[in-house]
């Protein structure tokens, strides 16, 4: 099993990334809550990895820290859940607010997440309270924040460019080509990144 990748990150479009190490380039997707923490194309990166391997393809889903890869592990052993979900959750909102909607059987927040309707929320919600019981949350962790609000710094390209790459984060997150549209069109501003259009698009759907 592959368990972590550090090399030289060749290219970066969301969710998707390529990295090189020891000349063999491997392809990996990352919730954007990791995604905008990675470090600048060209630079090297440490990404904690998990393994699929399915009949039709081998798939390698990344994460910046051993908690999300952790709660990445634990969401796709939930009924119902396959990995693209358990990606589109930690794309929705970080692991311990993620946590935190367990704690508090906040399904209203979860169902706002692609691909999550009441009935996955309530399941997962008694699903995962055993298995993050243990889990140490801060109290105070906002949960109504539950978005891509880290990484802040952005790499900046032509406008259409930067809309044209949030639009297609957004429908490979599980939203429709409609909904990511019209979100990146609402709150789209002069000179803002595909970074910044993914977050403010995520902050006026949830």
């Amino acid at each position: 099993m592959i368990g972590r990748l550090r090399g030289i990150l060749l290219e970066k479009q969301a969710p998707d990334l390529l990295i090189e190490v020891a000349g063999v380039g491997y392809e990996v997707q990352l919730p954007l809550t990791s995604f905008y923490q990675l470090p600048a194309t060209g630079e090297e990166a440490t990404i904690y990895t998990h393994f699929v391997v399915r009949e039709d393809a081998q798939l390698l889903y990344g994460f910046v820290n051993l908690n999300e890869r952790a709660l990445f592990r634990q969401l796709i052993k939930a009924n119902g859940v396959g990995p693209k979900l358990a990606l589109t959750i930690l794309s929705g909102m970080t692991a311990q607010q993620f946590v935190r909607c367990v704690q508090l059987d906040d399904v209203s927040t979860l169902v706002k997440l692609p691909g999550v309707g009441k009935k996955t929320a309530e399941r997962l919600v008694i699903e995962m309270r055993d298995r993050l019981k243990d889990w140490g949350i801060a109290p105070n962790t906002p949960v109504t924040d539950a978005l891509i609000l880290q990484g802040d710094e952005a790499v900046y390209s032509p406008q259409e460019s930067a809309e044209h790459d949030a639009i297609g984060a957004l429908v490979s997150l599980g939203y429709s080509q409609a909904q990511a549209d019209k979100a990146v069109q609402k709150v789209k501003q002069n000179d803002m990144s595909s970074e910044q259009l993914i977050k403010a698009a995520l902050r006026s759907m949830m």
